[in-house]
């Protein structure tokens, strides 16, 4: 992630593994060396029980932030991770940002529903806020209000995580329809990033079944890793820590790490292809003949060297 990117993971579903991919999509990225912001966004506060943020760790929540009460800065919460990193220019304990949530932001709804560009909260604090994360990563609520619609008009791409199974095809055009209108109306650049299969059984043949339909409705926007089904992954929120911490040797690990180096691939190859589409046409045209050129004396080198005496 070279510039801040701002990821919403949304799911109308709950138990699909949303802040599950959060988490460990969170650290799986800081052992790759980006440095994360993770968002609670959801009422149910899973994401802060499930790094075991304690409430005297809890300087304040996003509520108060979206209500202008606490900066950004006021309520990050650091929390390390078992994993260590080794790099050219660092090196020592992983860590992530956190901003936590509670039952209080339930209440958002209602108290936030005269408020005037009551959609954008969210996003003018986090664009007001110059950290030092390289990506952040918001859980939204499963469910299309406002503050899922918040989270969408904050983001610059979308991720879905669905299970394989026919329900989760149904839902996700619902989905797709709420994108599309936040883009349209308040957020023209939001993408969908990608869709994770989680809770996947390839020896099932259901399961096998919804990826390909996926695959073949979607083309390339489904990730190829999958997350498979894994009891690592559902036993490491009760000791507050992401699957490499707990299991690093795990299907659970495996699959996520592998997901994103898929992810920043992604957006590198993303990157190349928006440099090359905001390059002067001039410029553009002087590298296609550079490129006839040589080519035209490689012939010429060639004709030279086969033409008899």
């Amino acid at each position: 992630m070279r510039k801040t990117e701002t990821v919403a993971f949304l799911s109308q579903k709950g138990g699909v593994g949303k802040t599950t991919s959060v988490v460990n999509i969170g650290a799986g990225l800081a052992i790759l060396g980006e440095r994360v912001l993770l968002i609670d966004f959801d009422p149910q506060a899973h994401l802060t029980h499930s790094l075991r943020i304690l409430d005297h760790e809890v300087r304040g929540t996003i509520y108060e932030v979206i209500r202008g009460e606490a900066s950004v800065e006021d309520v990050v919460v650091r929390r390390r991770l078992g994993a260590k990193i080794r790099f050219a220019d660092r090196e020592g304990e992983l860590s992530v940002g956190v901003i936590p949530s509670n039952l209080s932001l339930a209440g958002a709804e209602a108290t936030l529903a005269n408020v005037r560009g009551k959609e954008c909260l969210l996003r003018d604090v986090l664009a007001e806020y110059s950290g030092e994360f390289d990506g952040i990563l918001i859980d939204c609520p499963p469910s299309l209000g406002l503050l899922a619609v918040n989270a969408l008009v904050a983001a610059t791409k979308v991720v879905i995580p669905v299970q394989a199974e026919y329900l989760a095809l149904e839902s996700l055009d619902k989905l797709e329809h709420m994108i599309d209108v936040v883009r349209k109306r308040l957020n023209p650049g939001l993408e969908l990033a990608g869709i994770i299969v989680t809770r996947y059984d390839g020896r099932k043949i259901l399961n096998r079944e919804i990826v390909a339909e996926l695959q073949e409705k979607l083309g390339g926007v489904p990730f190829e890793t999958t997350i498979r089904e894994n009891i690592a992954l559902a036993e490491a929120p009760r000791c507050g820590a992401d699957i490499f911490t707990y299991r690093p040797r795990s299907h659970g690990a495996e699959d996520y790490l592998h997901l994103c180096e898929e992810i920043l691939h992604r957006n590198r190859k993303q990157d190349e292809q928006k440099n090359e589409n905001i390059r002067p046409p001039d410029e553009q045209q002087v590298s296609e003949g550079e490129r006839a050129g040589e080519h035209k004396t490689k012939e010429e080198e060639t004709g030279d060297e086969t033409t008899p005496e």
